[in-house]
């Protein structure tokens, strides 16, 4: 498979990133306490097929449910069930839309109610470390520079960058070449490209990097028990600055962030 998008190919991607980050929205706006992961996940469905779109995630590799909902511990690929949502909780939402045959990848860590410092502190770390990769996505640079920007900052600011689960490419699938770690990894040094488009997604852990998945077969949480937080951007490469895909437009046809 390809990874450059042709001109056309790159407009379906920004749609379906775009519809990617209104229904990432409008799950993050549901979320309070008291409901149940099945019901976020119930809603998330709702959303997608009110929005023209199809979940990415549901039945690929047979995975059942419309996005990963993963709370406090839980890194990715949380699957939702009767759980519910406690004031302090936080809540890593991993939300992939398919749209005319392309996939928007977009995922945000929120507070339930509200959340001590700590945990802020750590969402905001994490969020930051994005944009660390982001900027380094740039044509003539290789995967590793996103990487290092990523590790560099986490681990500056005191945590920790799960190994086991890293970024990707994406497209007609929700995974493509290259893969795209969150640490410096020399085997996963591809050139970046103008037209490829990938997925940059730091999961960042308050303790150790160390992972095991529970009995589900899915949901991965941290070893120590430590909180985990997860943000996640579909980008293109450009031959300038890189573009953001999923990104909601604001009235002014400007990008939230």
């Amino acid at each position: 498979m390809s990874l450059i998008k042709s001109g056309p190919e790159q407009e379906l991607m920004r749609a379906a990133g775009l519809l990617a980050a209104e229904v990432l929205d409008d799950i993050a706006a549901f979320i309070q306490p008291g409901v149940t992961t099945l019901q976020v996940d119930e809603f998330a469905g709702e959303t997608m097929k009110r929005r023209g779109c199809q979940s990415a995630f549901l039945g690929y590799r047979k995975y059942p449910r419309h996005t990963c909902l993963s709370v406090n511990e839980e890194v990715v690929h949380g699957l939702a069930g009767e759980r519910i949502l406690r004031f302090g909780d936080i809540v890593s939402i991993d939300c992939g839309v398919r749209y005319a045959g392309y996939v928007g990848d977009t995922a945000t860590t929120v507070a339930v109610g509200g959340c001590s410092a700590a945990a802020q502190r750590l969402m905001d770390v994490t969020q930051q470390a994005l944009h660390q990769g982001i900027a380094q996505a740039v044509a003539g640079n290789r995967v590793t520079d996103i990487s290092r920007a990523v590790q560099d900052f986490v681990e500056r600011n005191g945590f920790s960058v799960v190994r086991e689960f890293v970024g990707h490419g994406v497209g007609r699938s929700v995974h493509e070449e290259p893969q795209v770690p969150n640490f410096v990894d020399v085997g996963s040094s591809a050139k970046l490209r103008a037209g490829m488009t990938i997925a940059i997604e730091p999961m960042v852990n308050m303790g150790r990097p160390d992972v095991k998945i529970l009995k589900d077969g899915w949901t991965v949480v941290t070893q120590d028990g430590s909180l985990s937080a997860h943000f996640e951007h579909t980008v293109l490469i450009t031959t300038g600055a890189p573009e953001i895909l999923t990104c909601v437009r604001t009235p002014s046809g400007s990008k939230g962030a």
